[in-house]
């Protein structure tokens, strides 16, 4: 059991690499997904194992190779670390399920790229360092690389190629900030850093902040704040369904590393408390003013879903820069729904896309959709999600927001602007299930010349349905539902787990008693 922090990661390493050997053509497909799957089960497996484990609110440390902490590899689960596990795998095993319907066939290397890609997600929730969050960010990074390029062509390989370029700008600030807080501080280790800026000399206050700011831009980057956010439309409408739907919690790495070092590292009482949370809750604002109106100006519906990730993020930003318990804990809960009900769209998209033949996922193009009550209902599912309707989980975490932010001069604005941006994107999905799925023939005072007319004769014949897509689909906003019928043990963790992270004093005592190498500066 003390070994279980650990096989997060290595049971995607080693699986990747089983993957790479049965990758020649005269084994075909039938191996390399049942190696996915047989990782995927254990991976879920452990993470239920260590979810149950942190919720009686022990913080678990597993130094590997038990090297100390100032040396080697920290670990740490807590609640938070093993609810964004359970999260990450829950949503890659959809993904991998529309992925096995046919996609993964023509990408090279994909199951190898996917387990690093699951293997890098998972030690980024779990390091207890910050130079090996660092660490698994590249290989989260390089893995999506690999998976956004392979196989594409044209306007995919363009927004690729952009991203791999922003990426590698953020990393490159990551590497510097790194440098300058282990030479003022020391060390790297969250706990002991925690520590140390507690007792921070006043005439080093202002080049730490300046490291954390760095910190903090490199996360909001990975994040998509304003306004490093141009990256993100692009590169996830035009990456493959299947990933696109694993991006949706790529961003919320970001997130969760500002919402870990806000409150751990830098949320200690001292000179550094609270620092960036002003500027992030006003800037996470704007950010989810301009993902609205995307949200009404998107033409495709892969844009669309792209800017609802973007203002999910941005709603996030808004909940944990309130920073009280209640705001965090409606935020997690509100991040847990985001991700599964941000990725059933991108792989609903798809499923349009292919079925409306050369109209693709348009909304400015008229075209029948064959078939289309089933992707209407479930439309209809991930709209209401979205836009944060009732009885659906979106309502839950908004409501729940809603209610926890504080008294003050800020409550009225924030309700305008959380009520206000929820109403436009609820247009905006309005419009799109109009167009796609009532709308087959122009409507004469639509502009009918801007627009063209698609009918059978016309068209190609559309892709045949795929049963796996649509169970991929299903199961995401069934796991939405789930959250709706169980809400009350879910807001329960995400409670206590926000509740833990505003008393980092508690992490570090757990971690000192586990590794007594981590000494008071």
């Amino acid at each position: 059991m003390q070994h279980l922090p650990a096989l997060p990661i290595l049971i995607p390493l080693f699986a990747a690499s089983i993957a790479l050997f049965f990758e020649h053509r005269r084994f075909g497909m039938v191996p390399q997904r049942i190696v996915a799957w047989v990782s995927i089960a254990a991976m879920l497996a452990v993470a239920v194992v260590l979810v149950a484990s942190a919720g009686s609110g022990a913080v678990s440390v597993y130094l590997l190779g038990d090297w100390p902490a100032r040396l080697g590899i920290v670990l740490m689960v807590d609640r938070l670390s093993a609810l964004m596990l359970l999260v990450g795998l829950l949503l890659g095993a959809a993904c991998l399920l529309h992925a096995c319907a046919g996609w993964d066939r023509r990408a090279p290397h994909f199951h190898a790229f996917f387990q690093f890609q699951l293997m890098g997600l998972n030690g980024a929730f779990l390091t207890g360092d910050v130079f090996n969050l660092f660490v698994f960010f590249e290989v989260l990074l390089i893995s999506s690389y690999g998976l956004m390029l392979s196989g594409g062509r044209g306007e995919r390989m363009r927004a690729g190629l952009h991203y791999v370029t922003f990426n590698i700008a953020a990393s490159t600030l990551f590497l510097i900030a790194l440098g300058l807080l282990y030479g003022l501080l020391g060390s790297l280790n969250m706990a002991e850093l925690s520590a140390r800026v507690a007792q921070l000399p006043p005439g080093d206050v202002a080049m730490v902040k300046a490291a954390a700011g760095l910190l903090f831009v490199v996360f909001c980057a990975k994040a998509a704040l304003l306004p490093m956010y141009f990256w993100l439309p692009e590169t996830y409408t035009h990456a493959p369904a299947a990933v696109a739907g694993l991006f949706a919690i790529m961003t919320k790495v970001g997130l969760y590393a500002v919402l870990r070092l806000g409150t751990l590292t830098f949320g200690a009482l001292g000179p550094l408390d609270g620092f960036a949370w002003p500027a992030l809750l006003a800037l996470g604002a704007v950010t989810l003013v301009l993902a609205s109106l995307g949200v009404l100006a998107a033409n495709r519906l892969r844009a669309l879903a792209a800017y609802l990730v973007l203002g999910s993020a941005a709603t996030l930003f808004v909940a944990f820069s309130l920073h009280t318990a209640g705001t965090v804990g409606a935020g997690l809960y509100y991040l847990v729904h985001s991700s599964f009900a941000g990725a059933a769209l991108f792989l609903l998209a798809d499923l349009i896309r292919r079925r409306r033949g050369r109209a693709s996922d348009r909304k400015d193009l008229v075209a029948a959709l064959p078939d289309k009550t089933v992707p209407g209902l479930l439309f209809l599912v991930a709209a209401v999600s979205l836009a944060g309707l009732p009885p659906l989980s979106g309502f839950i975490g908004k409501l729940l927001l809603l209610e926890a932010v504080p008294a003050g001069p800020r409550t009225a604005w924030i309700w305008t602007l959380v009520l206000g941006t929820s109403f436009l994107m609820l247009v905006g999905l309005a419009r799109a299930g109009t167009r796609l799925f009532w709308r087959v023939e122009p409507w004469p005072d639509a502009g009918v010349d801007k627009l063209e007319a698609y009918t059978p004769e016309k068209d190609v014949a559309p892709a045949p349905s795929r049963p796996l897509e649509t169970a991929a689909i299903v199961l995401l906003l069934a796991y939405g539902v789930a959250m709706v019928l169980a809400a009350a043990p879910v807001l329960d963790y995400t409670r206590a787990t926000a509740t833990q992270l505003q008393s980092p004093a508690h992490y570090v005592e757990h971690v000192r008693a586990a590794a007594p190498v981590l000494r008071e500066p």
